[in-house]
Protein backbone atom coordinates (compact mmCIF):
# COMPACT_ATOMS: atom_id res chain seq x y z
CA UNK A 1 0.00 0.00 0.00
CA UNK A 2 1.31 3.44 -0.91
CA UNK A 3 2.09 6.16 1.61
CA UNK A 4 -0.56 8.43 0.08
CA UNK A 5 -3.21 5.91 1.13
CA UNK A 6 -1.85 5.84 4.68
CA UNK A 7 -2.29 9.57 5.20
CA UNK A 8 -5.99 9.46 4.32
CA UNK A 9 -6.87 6.69 6.80
CA UNK A 10 -8.00 7.31 10.36
CA UNK A 11 -6.07 6.09 13.40
CA UNK A 12 -8.44 3.19 13.98
CA UNK A 13 -8.24 2.14 10.33
CA UNK A 14 -4.44 2.19 10.54
CA UNK A 15 -4.48 0.07 13.69
CA UNK A 16 -6.80 -2.47 12.07
CA UNK A 17 -4.70 -2.53 8.91
CA UNK A 18 -1.57 -3.07 11.00
CA UNK A 19 -3.15 -5.98 12.85
CA UNK A 20 -4.40 -7.57 9.64
CA UNK A 21 -1.08 -7.12 7.84
CA UNK A 22 0.89 -8.64 10.71
CA UNK A 23 -1.50 -11.61 10.81
CA UNK A 24 -1.11 -12.11 7.05
CA UNK A 25 2.67 -11.91 7.37
CA UNK A 26 2.63 -14.50 10.16
CA UNK A 27 0.46 -16.82 8.07
CA UNK A 28 2.81 -16.37 5.08
CA UNK A 29 5.82 -17.31 7.20
CA UNK A 30 4.25 -20.52 8.45
CA UNK A 31 2.90 -21.41 5.03
CA UNK A 32 6.35 -20.94 3.52
CA UNK A 33 7.84 -23.39 6.00
CA UNK A 34 5.73 -26.24 4.61
CA UNK A 35 5.95 -25.69 0.87
CA UNK A 36 7.30 -23.28 -1.68
CA UNK A 37 5.15 -20.11 -1.72
CA UNK A 38 3.52 -18.84 -4.90
CA UNK A 39 4.76 -15.28 -4.42
CA UNK A 40 8.20 -15.25 -2.83
CA UNK A 41 8.22 -11.44 -2.70
CA UNK A 42 5.03 -11.24 -0.62
CA UNK A 43 6.70 -11.17 2.84
CA UNK A 44 8.91 -8.29 1.74
CA UNK A 45 5.88 -6.31 0.57
CA UNK A 46 4.04 -7.02 3.82
CA UNK A 47 7.01 -5.92 5.94
CA UNK A 48 7.21 -2.70 3.93
CA UNK A 49 3.50 -2.08 4.51
CA UNK A 50 3.95 -2.63 8.27
CA UNK A 51 6.84 -0.16 8.26
CA UNK A 52 4.76 2.44 6.40
CA UNK A 53 1.90 2.07 8.88
CA UNK A 54 4.19 2.37 11.88
CA UNK A 55 5.91 5.40 10.34
CA UNK A 56 2.58 7.13 9.75
CA UNK A 57 1.42 6.37 13.30
CA UNK A 58 4.67 7.72 14.74
CA UNK A 59 4.46 10.85 12.59
CA UNK A 60 0.93 11.50 13.82
CA UNK A 61 1.78 10.89 17.46
CA UNK A 62 4.80 13.20 17.46
CA UNK A 63 3.29 15.80 15.18
CA UNK A 64 6.59 16.05 13.36
CA UNK A 65 7.04 17.58 9.94
CA UNK A 66 8.85 15.65 7.24
CA UNK A 67 11.92 17.54 6.05
CA UNK A 68 13.43 17.09 2.64
CA UNK A 69 17.02 15.92 2.41
CA UNK A 70 18.29 19.26 1.14
CA UNK A 71 16.72 21.37 3.88
CA UNK A 72 18.02 19.16 6.69
CA UNK A 73 21.55 19.50 5.37
CA UNK A 74 21.21 23.26 5.21
CA UNK A 75 19.89 23.37 8.77
CA UNK A 76 22.88 21.37 10.01
CA UNK A 77 25.39 23.93 8.67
Amino acid sequence: MKREHMTTKTDTELTKLLTDTRATLRAERFAAAGARPKDTNSPKKLRATVARILTEQHTRSTGSIKLTTGSSRQAAK
